[in-house]
């Protein structure tokens, strides 16, 4: 067997641990307000319930890179990147229209049949919405507080707190690029790599090694190192999200196959693809694509555009790249030889072929 560096285990457990806590305390406080606060706590605690854990590892070994030492304070601090991701991932669905996440109801999903179930007044898919969007609100306010009650030295969160806020600024912005591009895009790869960068690629890799690097108080040499290495497995992480929206198994990534498809996602994939294709196979793409109805012949007929084009063999070439050219930008690093082998290992996990 293998011998792992990453020691992706302990943190999840660390991290696990600090959400726990931190949820349970919030729990108190939410149905101190009201009773009826507390079936929508639940609806937040499901979907932080799974994850993989990528962000918090990648700020730890942004930490341990910058000669920071394990302790619980930066697994809490790390865990409020969770809070951050079930931010974002509570308003993609909703913007997406998606029924499921990590194998279960999406937020929205879950808490409309509550109202559906209550025979209460109104839309239930309205409620769904209006509650989804407070218990994002609600999980992005969550991720100062978690950040702010870690225990970490007031010195070091001020040196955190500048990343955390590009973090979550590139992510809106990202965000409504992405639901730009489906509305009035371009449809180019250029443009579909930018919502790449900025929607999932720097606040899932770069910004989360860059922020503990800045908590353990690194220099400038390493925080050019930590945002080559992000810039280049983050793109190459999202690619591998956008060919698994397509082909993966949902058993798997959690999410309704074909999903991608339906919703009309703009991804590098599809542009290369368009950018490649004959005019059938450009009307084909046009006339499937974001289709809400495509059935598993049409998506079936998408992949195969997209297999046929070899845009498919272009993004794992371009995965392939963007993985050397992280582990490239490691070189000389002023970093223990410990967090170099661990973010090695993290640039293959965050990329493989499966979930």
């Amino acid at each position: 067997m293998a011998i792992s560096h990453a020691g992706l285990p302990a943190i999840r457990a660390q991290v696990g641990a600090a959400l726990d806590e931190f949820l349970e305390r919030q729990r108190g406080v939410l149905a101190a307000i009201a009773p009826d606060l507390t079936p929508w706590m639940d609806a937040i605690t499901g979907l932080l319930s799974g994850g993989k854990r990528l962000r918090p590892a990648f700020c730890y070994w942004g930490w341990r890179a910058a000669g920071g030492e394990d302790c619980p304070q930066v697994h809490a601090a790390a865990a409020a990147l969770e809070l951050l991701h079930a931010s974002a991932l509570v308003h993609d669905d909703l913007i997406d229209g998606s029924d499921t996440r990590r194998g279960q109801p999406s937020v929205h999903r879950r808490l409309a049949a509550r109202h559906a179930e209550a025979g209460w007044r109104g839309s239930a898919d309205a409620f769904g919405t209006g509650a989804a969007v407070l218990a994002g609100d609600l999980l992005m306010a969550w991720t100062d507080e978690l950040f702010h009650a870690s225990g970490l030295a007031a010195a070091a969160l001020r040196r955190g707190q500048p990343v955390l806020d590009t973090m979550r600024t590139e992510l809106v912005c990202g965000q409504y690029l992405d639901l730009l591009g489906q509305a009035a895009g371009d449809g180019t790869v250029a443009s579909a790599l930018r919502v790449a960068r900025y929607k999932s690629a720097g606040y899932t890799v770069e910004r989360p090694l860059q922020l503990g690097a800045a908590l353990a108080g690194a220099g400038a040499e390493l925080t050019t190192a930590c945002a080559g290495y992000g810039a280049g497995v983050g793109v190459a992480f999202q690619l591998r999200d956008d060919l698994l929206g397509v082909f993966g198994d949902p058993a798997q990534t959690g999410k309704p196959s074909g999903g991608d498809l339906r919703e009309g996602k703009r991804t590098v994939l599809v542009a290369l693809a368009r950018q490649r294709a004959s005019a059938g196979q450009r009307e084909l793409l046009d006339r499937l694509l974001g289709d809400p109805l495509l059935d598993e012949a049409g998506a079936e007929e998408i992949r195969s555009v997209l297999t046929q084009t070899r845009a498919v063999a272009e993004c794992e070439r371009m995965i392939d790249a963007g993985v050397a050219e992280g582990l490239a930008a490691l070189d000389g690093a002023p970093m223990p030889g410990e967090a170099r082998l661990a973010l090695a290992e993290l640039a293959v996990i965050a990329t493989a072929r499966s979930e």
